[in-house]
């Protein structure tokens, strides 16, 4: 059989198949030999055909669950999807643990938008074959597709997976992308455009990630690369690009060509929520009102939809506004922690807080560029440690009594390693931690570093509600609290009353840098900012627009805002949108009066 092997290998399929077949005749029903003229078939596209072979393969050996995948994955490709599922399912009865047939059916389950049944039937497949690269990279899919946190932990060893073929190493590509390594799926697709040139999706892909970085002639040069090799591309690849094409006319300043782009080619699916917020930026930068709230609320329409599927259990009835804020402690309750050894102000970080659209991004760049501290990409490390004293028992923040000295240096070095996971840290500098909803983890935060120091960003919450608003954010929770202007003016409140509450318990030191100065008078904020930090020169904090075009990929909606000049031009944007955001501002007002905002 190896010369048939070796004709596919070669590249001569038909071969390969007329070698198959002339064995048969004399050894019918050998199961090698029916493989192999499948695979021929396959390579010839002639998919009708070889699922034939593969239904007599599943009649031959019923018990063989590799021969079912097989015909699932053929009846897949060539559109019979309810089949396929069909015959997976007739494998899974006789092989109930075989790995392939349960990522076969799981990658379906996937396409079909079946979240959590798609992430379980993966996850089981993983645990029976760790070692497939495959289908530890479709399980990260369906656990991104559920916004589960470990879904990078499935993929973090993929440099030991290479060389991949072209499938899966695409697939990785997008995972880490979607989970904020850009420079990884940058290296994983420049590798993939330069051995297969013809990987329309990875071009298309790599000029996005470009894009992204900031590298805005590169991606231009591989829109161009693909139109020339397509003229007029179909399908998915042909919205890939037209969004790539929207969004650079967009950052050239073209509303008008970025919007007849999004309009000639509509959304890539009737669930395509992406395409409506990419429509609804677009009409805001024109003044199109009317236009941007309503393909926002059909793109929260949407979205709400799908999160639904991918987390059912945040949409119950009784299910909290913010998990993490679930309780909120009494003096009681902190009278009651045991004093434990803790690290001093220099040994801990420094946490950047504050509601999303606060102004965080810019803090952070900021302090980045100071040489004394090091930022990070934005890290859901406290829901990490969360969940982790979640399974132990512990709940979190009502239980954080129980912690007792070992507990608390274990989490912190748990804190530490997953930082270090991150970045390589530079020696002699200060963490800066940059998350706003971290302000929900206080209580978790404050009992592992009590001496650290806190900057809230602070902006007016009717411009913070209407950025929000636009933002196409991953997170259920932030989805499900920007579903409307009322639901997100009540996750305001709820957010910073929650904050406010605990800073009155913990007495934290707590910075408050308010967007409105800090846009008007950098200078001046900025001195303040570096006394607060004990830091000797302030004038580094004033170069975040080097840092940050310096730094690439920056993984939070504002990165194409903080590498232009700090200027007051967003300030007081909500009223603009003072009629629809009207419901909203009763449910605001608390805040307002309690920052001092004028309320008119």
């Amino acid at each position: 059989m190896q010369d048939i092997v070796h004709a596919l290998r070669s590249g001569d399929p038909a071969h390969a198949e007329a070698l198959s077949r002339e064995r048969l005749r004399a050894q019918p029903g050998d199961e090698n030999l029916l493989v192999l003229l499948a695979l021929s078939l396959h390579h010839q596209s002639r998919n009708e055909e070889a699922v034939a072979v593969h239904q007599q393969l599943t009649q031959l050996f019923p018990d063989a669950g590799l021969h079912w995948a097989n015909l699932a994955v053929a009846l897949r490709q060539s559109g019979h999807v309810p089949e396929a599922i069909s015959a997976c399912e007739q494998g899974l009865r006789a092989a109930p643990d075989d790995p392939e047939l349960l990522a076969s059916l799981g990658s379906m389950r996937l396409r079909l938008r079946e979240y959590e049944t798609a992430r379980d039937l993966l996850l089981h497949a993983h645990a029976l074959k760790p070692q497939a690269a495959d289908i530890a990279i479709q399980a990260a899919q369906a656990a991104l597709a559920c916004r589960d946190y470990f879904a990078e932990d499935l993929i973090q060893g993929w440099r030991g997976w290479l060389p991949l073929a072209d499938g899966p190493q695409f697939d990785l590509a997008f995972a880490l992308m979607t989970i904020g390594d850009a420079a990884a799926a940058q290296e994983l697709l420049e590798d993939l455009v330069a051995r297969a040139p013809g990987h329309l999706h990875a071009i298309a892909l790599l000029a996005s990630v470009y894009e992204r970085s900031n590298r805005l002639q590169d991606a231009r040069v591989l829109i161009e690369r693909i139109k020339l090799q397509v003229p007029d591309p179909a399908g998915s690849v042909a919205h890939d690009i037209a969004h790539s094409e929207a969004r650079l006319a967009e950052r050239a300043g073209d509303f008008t060509g970025a919007r007849a782009l999004l309009d000639a080619r509509g959304p890539r699916s009737p669930e395509d929520f992406d395409h409506y917020f990419a429509l609804a930026q677009v009409c805001d930068k024109l003044d199109e009102r009317t236009a941007a709230l309503q393909a926002l609320q059909t793109a929260h329409a949407l979205q709400i939809e799908d999160m639904r599927r991918a987390a059912p259990q945040r949409f119950l009835p009784d299910a909290p506004m913010f998990p993490a804020a679930n309780y909120t402690l009494s003096n009681e309750d902190y009278t009651a922690w045991p004093q434990l050894r803790a690290p001093d102000t220099a040994q801990s970080p420094i946490f950047i807080v504050g509601f999303p659209r606060s102004g965080t991004t810019l803090l952070e760049q900021m302090l980045d560029a100071h040489p004394a501290l090091q930022s990070m990409d934005e890290r859901p490390f406290f829901n990490v440690l969360g969940d982790r004293l979640s399974a132990a028992g512990l709940r979190v923040p009502r239980e954080l009594a129980r912690m007792q000295q070992s507990d608390c240096d274990l989490l912190r070095e748990g804190y530490w390693e997953l930082v270090r996971s991150k970045i390589a840290r530079k020696p002699d500098t200060q963490l800066v931690d940059k998350n706003p909803l971290n302000m929900l983890w206080l209580p978790l935060i404050h009992r592992l570093f009590p001496n650290a120091r806190y900057i809230l960003a602070l902006r007016d919450p009717r411009d913070v509600l209407l950025s929000n608003y636009f933002q196409n954010f991953r997170s259920v929770v932030l989805g499900a609290v920007c579903a409307d202007v009322e639901s997100l003016a009540r996750g305001y409140v709820t957010a910073m009353t929650y904050w406010l509450h605990h800073v009155e318990l913990f007495k934290p030191q707590v910075f408050v840098s308010r967007y409105e100065t800090l846009v008007a008078e950098p200078e001046l904020q900025a001195r303040r900012l570096a006394a607060f930090l004990g830091l000797m020169d302030a004038q580094p904090l004033l170069n975040s627009q080097a840092r940050a075009q310096e730094k690439g990929y920056i993984a939070t909606p504002s990165y194409t805002e903080v590498i232009q000049p700090i200027t007051p031009r967003r300030v007081n944007r909500w009223q603009r949108y003072r009629e629809a955001l009207q419901p909203a501002l009763p449910i605001l007002e608390p805040m307002l009066r309690h920052w001092g905002y004028a309320i008119d």
